[in-house]
């Protein structure tokens, strides 16, 4: 089976590093930029980049290729008109960090193509083609949507694109893995963001000068962009919003405590819980299901359980 061709609407962090991973495994790939300087940076390294975004489309159209959005949530809609006007029928998903504005989008402005949401759980504080990688999804978490009604076989597609940057297959529904990231990346950026501004707060710099590891490794992604960060954050606020409140309730208790009897040792222990329980987690069982045959459900159920999807059956 011919390997489907790749056509990456972004070439960023993200879509540099899936252009550049999808490239190692073997299959056809091009992609667009809005940068010209970034368009050309990536060309230098042998890569079919271009700021046409609407040619890139019609070849994906005329190739039958998998194109992939990468690009932050704000700028998600124009895209779209373009993929309706030049790529109407084409073979759709995403890397974006929330899914269910993007699956919204897309029946507003693309309500022809088959689209399958995906979000690679990968990155680094850094941005832009120069800090991409062909490594950047080795053995992280890849979810693939799985609502009902969805296209299975552009479901494949997806999975084996995962598959072929090294990463393992989550399936999950729309609002449950925006309910997830909320609270496991959209809102650690926010708390590294108060960490940050409170290290930094007061008239001098000696506790900046005494930061050590603690306080590197908590505000770590305070060092993204601003503009990604908001895109991300509030394009999930009502889920955001649920996890800001737990993390308040469990500020309160703490300070409470601390308050009237000095105690931490609630927060501290639970803390210590929940990290041992995601250390536990990060070599989950790798399922393989048949190719087609497996339903939505069964694979939303892979997902809930812990599981991930790491290739067909026989």
């Amino acid at each position: 089976m011919t390997e489907r061709a790749v056509c990456v609407i972004g070439t960023g962090l993200i879509g540099g590093s899936l252009l550049r991973a999808a490239d190692k495994a073997g299959r056809e790939v091009w992609g667009t930029s809005g940068s010209a300087a970034t368009a050309e940076q990536a060309r230098a390294d042998g890569f079919d980049v271009t700021t046409d975004t609407d040619a890139a489309l019609r070849r994906a159209a005329e190739s039958d290729a998998l194109v992939v959005l990468a690009v932050p949530l704000t700028v998600v809609p124009e895209v779209l008109r373009r993929v309706d006007a030049a790529a109407p029928t084409c073979r759709l998903t995403d890397a974006v960090s929330v899914k269910v504005a993007v699956a919204d989008a897309v029946a507003r402005y693309a309500p022809r193509s088959r689209y399958v949401g995906g979000h690679p759980m990968a990155g680094t504080a850094e941005s832009g083609w120069v800090a991409g990688r062909a490594g950047l999804f080795a053995d992280a978490a890849w979810v693939v949507v799985a609502d009902d009604g969805l296209d299975l076989e552009v479901w494949a597609d997806v999975a084996e694109l995962a598959w072929a940057c090294g990463a393992r297959v989550v399936p999950a529904a729309a609002d449950e893995h925006d309910l997830a990231v909320a609270r496991v990346s959209h809102l650690p950026h926010l708390l590294a963001a108060v960490l940050a501004a409170v290290g930094a707060a007061g008239e001098d710099d000696l506790p900046l000068a005494l930061a050590a590891s603690s306080f590197a490794d908590g505000t770590r992604v305070a060092g993204t962009r601003p503009e990604l960060v908001l895109a991300m954050c509030e394009g999930n606020r009502d889920a955001l919003l649920a996890a800001v409140d737990d993390a308040l309730g469990r500020l309160g208790a703490m300070r409470g405590a601390l308050a009237s009897t000095g105690g931490l040792a609630a927060t501290v222990h639970a803390g210590h819980a929940g990290r041992q329980r995601w250390a536990a987690s990060r070599n989950p069982d790798g399922m393989r299901v048949p190719r087609g045959r497996t339903s939505l459900s069964a694979l939303r159920d892979i997902g809930r359980r812990g599981g991930a999807v790491v290739g067909w059956a026989g």
